[in-house]
């Protein structure tokens, strides 16, 4: 697996990461959930991506990750939902943290993200000065902003994150323009979500209620095909090696999922003639598709 330095960190990662939604959720049961941890690893992956958000996720993790520490980047997304704080107050921010390490149980995270603040948020400063002082205290090594569009691009040029997690596949394309240069620029390292944009060629109709109608919608616009039979491949060929981009992160449930992910990013980057296909189909409507929360 293709391991990859965060920015300037000093953290190395797999340029395919894991994320662990779907491990918090009722699709599977723990022992299943730490067998998918377990292929995870199997499959030289070596950054994990969680929230507290995600169910029982960080717990699922938690149980299982002590044997494993010295193998794994992990990371996390902070901010809200601390019992007792008003989200996205310093409160909120430190008792995320602290509930991070207790319930994955270790003494550090690697890497936490503020998780899709707004702007007003991020300029307030709170929020931001609270994240950078548990990276002071050692209870973060680095940090991040997980989020799009306006409020992606101030983070960029803030000088206070270490590295942006935002979309970035064949139908989002917005943070290739806007971001990513910015963010190369100051030594940030990107996490790449959605590069398979949760998989609209699935559908013949559009969907509802699987969160793909958005990428469906710009599938049809697009018009575009692969030129190879193969959607996972020209997906992640696409999204993992956009450059800026430290890892690209793909959540599933099933083993065979990842299996098929490693085995695409192993087959390299797209041609320079494919890759332009599929950013120039884009750029007619740069302008109006923002990137997708």
């Amino acid at each position: 697996m293709l391991q990859r330095q965060i920015g300037d960190s000093s953290l190395t990662v797999s340029a395919l990461g894991f994320g662990a939604g779907h491990i918090g959720g009722p699709d599977l049961d723990e022992r299943a959930a730490h067998a998918l941890l377990d292929r995870v690893l199997d499959l030289g992956i070596t950054f994990i991506d969680t929230a507290r958000g995600y169910g029982a996720s960080e717990e699922r993790i938690g149980k299982w990750l002590p044997r494993h520490r010295g193998s794994v980047v992990l990371s996390t997304k902070v901010g809200y939902d601390v019992p007792g704080e008003e989200d996205w107050t310093a409160g909120a921010v430190r008792g995320g943290v602290e509930q991070a390490l207790r319930v994955l149980k270790t003494d550090v995270i690697d890497v936490v993200f503020l998780h899709s603040c707004t702007l007003s948020v991020l300029e307030g400063g709170e929020a931001v000065e609270a994240l950078l002082a548990c990276r002071e205290a050692g209870k973060i090594r680095i940090a991040g902003y997980s989020g799009e569009n306006d409020e992606l691009a101030w983070a960029a040029g803030a000088g206070a994150f270490d590295v942006l997690q935002t979309s970035v596949n064949l139908f989002d394309q917005a943070s290739l323009r806007r971001t990513l240069p910015a963010a190369s620029e100051h030594g940030l390292g990107v996490v790449a979500k959605r590069p398979l944009a949760n998989a609209p060629w699935r559908w013949r109709e559009r969907p509802d209620g699987v969160y793909g109608e958005t990428y469906w919608d710009r599938l049809q616009k697009m018009n575009l095909r692969p030129l190879a039979d193969d959607w996972v491949g020209t997906a992640l060929g696409f999204s993992a090696f956009t450059p800026a981009v430290s890892t690209a992160i793909v959540g599933t449930s099933r083993p065979s999922n990842l299996t098929a992910a490693a085995a695409a990013i192993a087959r390299g980057p797209l041609s320079a003639a494919e890759r332009q296909r599929w950013e120039q189909a884009f750029n007619p409507r740069a302008g109006e598709w923002a990137g997708e929360i």
